[in-house]
């Protein structure tokens, strides 16, 4: 399972690939991206992300909101998560990528890892070969839940804009005192 990590300013891309698709594997996937890059991008403070509104990654998976709250707090950045509508994911820069990938690999018969790696690797966007990553091989369980009384103190930590409740939403790191 790919996650695609697209910088809009450099057009700078990273393929992460896991065994499977979940919202801790996703923030995982996150994290590992932030970990590779973050020399690069020193002086940001904010981190806006755009996200196609996926099962696992949505404006209401308690799941993947508890955890970027943690990465929130983990990075020290404050982190703007912006949701693409239901079907309208096409509007997503990195699902163009998406193609340019599956173009490497149309007509192939993808039975081992390696080799999909490889055809991530050989890929091109925007005239530049990806850097490719795999999570650590950890089983991720599906359909991880929070209880409404458990989200309570993860949900107060969400901005919610008013009348885009689940599509545009605002996490500020907890400030560390000395």
């Amino acid at each position: 399972m790919p996650f695609g990590f697209l910088v809009l300013t450099t057009g700078a891309l990273m393929l992460i690939f896991g065994m499977r698709e979940t919202s801790d594997s996703w923030v995982d996937a996150l994290q590992l991206w932030w970990t590779h890059v973050r020399d690069r991008f020193r002086t940001i403070k904010r981190l806006v992300i755009y996200l196609d509104n996926g099962p696992n990654n949505n404006g209401r998976r308690t799941q993947f909101l508890k955890r970027m709250v943690e990465f929130a707090d983990w990075s020290g950045l404050a982190i703007h998560l912006v949701f693409y509508p239901p079907y309208h994911s096409k509007y997503n820069p990195v699902e163009r990528c998406w193609s340019s990938l599956e173009r490497r690999w149309s007509g192939v018969l993808l039975n081992c890892v390696s080799f999909v790696l490889e055809c991530a690797r050989r890929m091109t966007w925007k005239g530049e070969h990806p850097e490719v990553l795999e999570l650590p091989d950890i089983e991720y369980l599906n359909g991880v839940k929070l209880s409404k009384k458990d989200m309570r103190p993860w949900e107060a930590r969400l901005e919610r804009k008013p009348g885009l409740e689940s599509y545009d939403i605002l996490i500020k790191p907890r400030t560390v005192s000395s």
